[in-house]
């Protein structure tokens, strides 16, 4: 008989914690990304002007490009493209943008256009021509269906000539400038085809060479960007003729052989929604991106918290800044925050991947909702950890002003975030249906997760139907009235569905992690999470019964013991993100020796450092000549006869004290002192 062992160790709570936030397979889908992060090309670079760190980006991604093993996979796989966005965003937001419009929309769109087409791509595939993405227009932000850059049919010359009819329509922030080498564009574009307009699709364009604008295209700079530096530019074409290859097509309409439009989408707004279908792997990544920056600013402040030393009620006594309640309390919510939007995060991508073409709407409304909800949060999170650290987190080189202006832009791509809600908050409305009447039961026990739970559904039932009041009582035959008195309330039903499927998403982790200390955590970050929103909306639960005045009254006390709880485990979860320590070592208050990243060699203090003798003896180890080897006569009289006393009685006493005592065994050197 033969008998199998398995000798491995059980998972640490640390790895359990780690496994709830980044899902079952860590070292599959973020392996590869945490490594590269730590190499010496993507360590933070010191200072540099605006132009000299977007070449230092685009270097970085050709760098990172050569270490993939295929650039048309990362762009077909949106596990990875967030996993891009989640570990790189911290560190070069830069980077990560012109990574993300190069590998999601630029090859992923000719990737999901264009079946049974060949093209080649393998000069976007090797960096020898970088892509972009030219969607938005100066006078249509998130307005994109009414973008007015023409592509007009040439039946001669079998192809389009692109067109920019006015200023409104110029390209608004696409990366085309020749910075970072040749680039060619994915271009939105409204198709005329026999004197109809057939809606908006997407073309490929060359824009620049190494140098300048192509023939037909021009391009200028916008001005600068607050945070990273971008090549963002203002860019439009002058009768610039593509081929007819040109055109990505696919179900939502081509161009025949005998020059004719043909499509199987009758409606031309959802011919655009297919053609921009890469938007929603986009937002994942937003959410990703500021899921990634919002752990890593917890991180330093929770860090730095921990060894910046103040005065304690007693004059000799020094404690952390940290055991102060006001100091600890926001990080320890920020912590439940964190943990709930990367949670969320991981739901969304889930749902989306998974799920089947009827279920997809709404999908693609909860990755959207995420995306709004997780970014909003990250930005309150970075703001409360950059003010726990003072001054210090107004400096650069401490990461966290670069963090919160990145996070700016993560709230305005893929669709800003008040219209992606408000769009969500229409179609909620309007599909919104009353709950089975077992959901809306009475006050509970504030002790039960589950009980808390339908408390996050109550507030989300809650602020639909005040919207659908609202939008009854308003005059008939005005729609934008009637949208106008119910979306502030809508928008708000919204909110509460976000942090509903984020406690869902909560509830999911504990369940699916073994009981043990790890289970306890998430339990408790979980309680907090849902006593914070709980309190926010007790007046409402109140008036509806679903809380009691006692319970009101009590809450306080009740998210007050929840931090107390969590801030005891705040350190060991963030080792949970799985930071690695080369990279937290790049910013000076994440280690406890911050401050001597503001030593000066030429202070003072190191003149007279290894002597605590006044006069010439502060000079006792300077060397001579170069040499710091000296005759006892000139170091006798360098010390003077003050100096030679001192030294004397110090030695003496030295010795005396070592002779009294008695000689210690190798047991007790080890021993810890009582």
């Amino acid at each position: 008989m033969t008998v199998t062992t398995n000798d491995a160790a059980p998972p640490s709570t640390n790895d359990l914690l780690t496994a709830a936030l980044f899902g079952p397979n860590f070292r599959q889908e973020h392996g590869f990304w945490r490594r590269l992060l730590t190499t010496e090309p993507f360590r933070r670079p010191g200072g540099g002007t605006p132009d000299e760190r977007l070449a230092l980006s685009y270097h970085r991604l050709r760098i990172l490009n050569n270490a993939l093993d295929s650039g048309a996979r990362l762009a077909a796989d949106p596990r990875a493209l967030a996993a891009l966005h989640e570990w790189l965003g911290p560190v070069d937001p830069a980077l990560t943008t012109v990574a993300g419009i190069h590998y999601n929309l630029f090859l992923g769109s000719l990737l999901d256009h264009d079946a049974g087409t060949l093209r080649d791509l393998s000069d976007f595939l090797a960096l020898r021509r970088v892509g972009t993405f030219l969607c938005t227009e100066v006078a249509h932000g998130n307005d994109a269906a009414a973008i007015e850059t023409t592509a007009t049919y040439d039946r001669e010359r079998d192809g389009f000539v692109l067109h920019t009819p006015h200023a409104g329509a110029q390209k608004f922030m696409p990366n085309t400038s020749p910075a970072g080498g040749p680039k060619s564009g994915v271009v939105a574009a409204r198709l005329l085809a026999d004197g109809a307009d057939h809606g908006v699709f997407l073309f490929l364009a060359p824009l620049t060479d190494a140098h300048r604008a192509l023939p037909g295209v021009r391009v200028r700079r916008l001005p600068a960007r607050m945070g990273s530096p971008v090549d963002h530019c203002l860019t439009s074409f002058d009768r610039c003729f593509v081929p007819r290859e040109a055109l990505l097509v696919g179900q939502q309409g081509r161009i025949g052989d005998d020059g004719r439009f043909r499509s199987e989408v009758p409606n031309r707004r959802r011919r655009f929604l297919t053609s921009i279908g890469r938007v929603t792997p986009g937002k994942l990544s937003m959410s990703a991106c500021a899921v990634g920056s919002a752990r890593v600013t917890l991180a330093i402040a929770v860090r730095y918290a921990g060894h910046r030393m103040i005065s304690g009620s007693r004059a000799a006594r020094r404690i952390p800044v940290y055991a102060h309640r006001t100091h600890h309390g926001p990080l320890a919510g920020a912590m439940a925050t964190v943990y709930a939007m990367s949670l969320l995060h991981r739901r969304a991508l889930d749902r989306w991947e998974s799920a089947p073409g009827t279920d997809r709407d709404e999908a693609e409304r909860l990755v959207a909702v995420a995306k709004g909800w997780i970014t909003w949060q990250a930005r309150a999170v970075i703001v409360e950890c950059r003010e726990r650290c003072g001054a210090q987190g107004l400096l650069e080189n401490n990461g966290m002003t670069e963090l919160f202006t990145g996070i700016e832009g993560a709230i305005t791509a893929e669709g800003d975030n008040l219209a992606v809600h408000a769009k969500a908050a229409a179609e909620m409305l309007f599909s919104a249906t009353d709950r089975d009447g077992a959901e809306v039961e009475g006050p509970g026990d504030l002790d039960d997760p589950a009980f808390l739970g339908r408390l996050f559904t109550a507030v989300e039932d809650l602020w639909f139907a005040r919207a659908r009041t609202r939008m009854s009582a308003a005059p008939p035959g005005d729609p934008l009235g009637r949208w106008n008195a119910a979306s502030s309330a809508a928008l708000r039903g919204v909110e509460a569905y976000a942090c509903r499927q984020a406690d869902e998403a909560y509830a999911e982790a504990v369940a699916a992690t073994p009981g043990g200390e790890a289970r306890e955590r998430l339990t408790e970050l979980r309680r907090l999470f849902a006593l914070q929103w709980v309190a926010r909306n007790s007046g409402d639960l109140l008036a509806t019964g679903r809380l009691t005045a006692d319970q009101v009254a009590f809450l306080h006390d009740a998210v007050e013991e929840a931090i107390a709880v969590v801030a005891e485990h705040t350190s060991a979860l963030v080792a949970s993100f799985a930071l690695p320590e080369r990279l937290m070592s790049d910013w000076p208050i994440a280690g406890p020796r911050y401050a001597a990243a503001y030593d000066d060699p030429e202070g003072p203090w190191h003149r007279g450092r290894h002597a605590g003798i006044r006069g010439r003896a502060a000079e006792f180890r300077r060397p001579v000549c170069g040499s710091r080897r000296r005759p006892l006569r000139e170091k006798v009289a360098a010390l003077g006869t003050r100096g030679v006393l001192l030294a004397y009685w110090g030695t003496t006493s030295m010795l005396s004290r070592w002779f009294e005592k008695p000689q210690v065994s190798v047991d007790e050197s080890v021993r810890r002192k009582a």
